[in-house]
């Protein structure tokens, strides 16, 4: 089956941007792009685990009740978070109502702020599991990686919950620690560009 679709636009795109109108956009302007931002960061990755067992579409489309409810993923006002914000987060419809994933991302929070201590951002700490470029494989032929085993093993012994290889990989390839564009794509070049001028973020 052929990675790469051509768009409404004529431009050859990963095939499963074609899968809902609006991924276009999300594929065009957000996915594989490298991230140094902590929010932006640790946004996605708590995005990622509200996926686990959905669509990503159903996660975009509640992406701002999610920033909403979740004082945009500001993980210092999160880890302020008690029993009567769970009680609350699981009535608003307008999020994943899953009591453990509500958990998780309050527990994330206060493991965020640890993880800031230790490395001076989260940042620092997420890409030093950036593969090298070398020697990868086709893009999306994997759902793991060797850095994702790495990474979810990492952040599991902070302590960090629902964040498992798959997890982990779906958040690398979406904050552009891996450029998972698909041969042909029009964005391929654009995401390795813009890797080529980002300043890979180091411990304090």
């Amino acid at each position: 089956m052929s990675k790469i679709l051509a768009g409404a636009d004529g431009k050859a795109r990963c095939a499963w941007s074609a899968s809902a109108p609006e991924f276009d956009a999300y594929h065009d302007e957000e996915w594989g792009y490298p991230v140094g931002e902590d929010i932006r960061l640790f946004e996605k990755l708590c995005l990622e685990s509200f996926q686990s067992g959905l669509s990503w579409r159903t996660i975009l489309a509640k992406r701002e009740n999610f920033r909403a409810a979740f004082c945009g993923f500001d993980w210092n006002r999160l880890a302020t978070f008690d029993e009567g914000d769970v009680q609350r987060l699981l009535q608003d419809a307008g999020i994943i109502r899953h009591r453990g994933k509500i958990e998780a991302t309050i527990n994330n929070a206060r493991r965020a702020q640890e993880l800031v201590v230790e490395f001076g951002s989260l940042a620092a700490f997420f890409w030093s599991f950036e593969p090298d470029p070398e020697g990868q494989p086709e893009p999306q032929t994997q759902t793991t990686s060797a850095e994702s085993i790495a990474l979810s093993k990492a952040l599991k012994k902070r302590g960090w919950k629902f964040v498992g290889p798959t997890t982990a990989f779906a958040f690398m390839q979406a904050m552009g620690l891996i450029n998972d564009h698909a041969v042909g794509c029009c964005c391929r070049g654009k995401a390795a560009e813009r890797r080529r001028h980002f300043v890979v973020p180091t411990s304090a």
